[in-house]
């Protein structure tokens, strides 16, 4: 599975981005996306998911209420809506696959990851 993240970019507080992951290879197995984000000096840390097929979703209690992961209308393509951004969401957002249904919230559950998309949010 090949992963691709796009829409990044630079918002003020209180703005709103949406973020696409294209999904391309053996999308037949996945079973979750998941998105992570990686601030400077800090871990990589989960930030919401979605399984495949039932759409399942689960949020960090950082994001929840602000934050949307949805499929998309495109085939194999997941976005993650980013509202009312704080200067704490900078940060590198990546998005990540995983074929079995383990803890959507630990790194090692997704074996393939996307390059990652830059989100700077300006106070």
């Amino acid at each position: 599975v090949q992963l691709q993240a796009s829409g990044g970019g630079l918002v003020h507080t209180g703005g709103s981005l949406r973020l696409s992951c294209a999904a391309s290879g053996r999308t037949f197995s996945i079973f979750r996306v998941g998105w992570f984000r990686q601030a400077p000096g800090k871990e990589r840390e989960f930030i919401a998911a979605l399984t495949w097929s039932q759409q399942i979703t689960h949020y960090a209690d950082s994001v929840k209420g602000r934050f949307i992961i949805g499929r998309d209308n495109a085939p194999n393509m997941v976005y993650l809506q980013l509202n009312n951004l704080k200067p704490e969401d900078t940060a590198v957002y990546y998005c990540a696959s995983g074929t079995y249904n383990n803890n959507y919230a630990l790194r090692g559950s997704y074996p393939y990851w996307g390059q990652g998309t830059l989100v700077t949010v300006s106070s």
